[in-house]
Formats: structure tokens, sequence, C-alpha cells
């Protein structure tokens, strides 16, 4: 399992009328939270578009529990449980500096090839990157 963490502070005009973070935004910060999971990985969102790789979401979906508000510091929890094939699949936990579980989410992008614009297996690089968080798991269940 990998798993990466990075921070963003809310500015204002991320907040509506009732003084939360709207909730359209957080789309937003799960996108943080996957660029920087790659970038932390040794990959980046740039290098498999520059290599021919697109990775559009597929599906997403989030659950609240708590608002943010203005100036909040906020922890975003990115986790890839398992080594992709054609599909790559995030789990986000976003807390606040309390430590408040504020929402949990998850999407899904799928690998496609930008010259045929079809679904394709995941990069081999990508693969042995991110393989190195997953051969510890898998040499303890043996």
């Amino acid at each position: 399992m990998y798993v990466s963490e990075t921070t963003i502070r809310v500015r204002y005009a991320e907040t509506d009328r009732m003084g939360y973070v709207y909730y359209g935004n957080y789309a937003q910060y799960y996108e943080v939270g996957r660029v920087e999971a790659l970038r932390q990985l040794g990959s980046s969102y740039r290098a498999l578009e520059d290599s021919g790789i697109l990775l559009p979401v597929l599906d997403y979906s989030i659950k609240f529990f708590k608002p943010a508000f203005y100036d909040d510091l906020l922890t975003i929890q990115t986790t890839i449980k398992e080594i992709p094939q054609a599909r790559l699949k995030f789990f986000y936990e976003i807390y606040n500096a309390e430590g408040a579980k504020l929402n949990t989410g998850e999407t899904t992008l799928v690998f496609v090839n930008r010259s045929t614009n079809k679904p394709c297996a995941a990069p081999g690089e990508f693969i042995k990157q991110i393989s190195r968080f997953f051969d510890e798991r898998i040499a303890n269940s043996q």
C-alpha cells in the first residue's frame, strides 16, 4: 500500500456563503493529493503525459463528515491500495489541523494511450516505482 500526505490551506474564494469550503472544491483538493502522491512516488502527471499516457477520471465519490473553513490547514492523505493495471484507484481522507476527519473519497482514473485515445496498461516504469511499496506486504504474507 502506498500512502502520501500533503497539506493545503483553504483560500477565502473556496468558501461559500455559510463560510464552509464549497463542496465542489474537494475535487480540486483530491487532485492536489494525487498529483503530489505521484510526485512523491517519483513520477508525475507531466511525465506520464509527456510519455503519451493520459489519466482521465472515470469516477469520483465523496462522503462528508465535517466542514472545513477559510484559512484551515488541511492534510490530504492519499492512498493507493493496489498495483494498477489499466485503472488507478486513489482513496482520500482529509483532516483539519486538530486531526478531525472531514471527509473521505475515492477516484478511479484510467490509463489512456494519447495516440489511440484507448485504455492501455499502466506503464512499466510506473509499475516499477509503485511496486516497491507493495513488495514488503507480499513478502510478509508468504
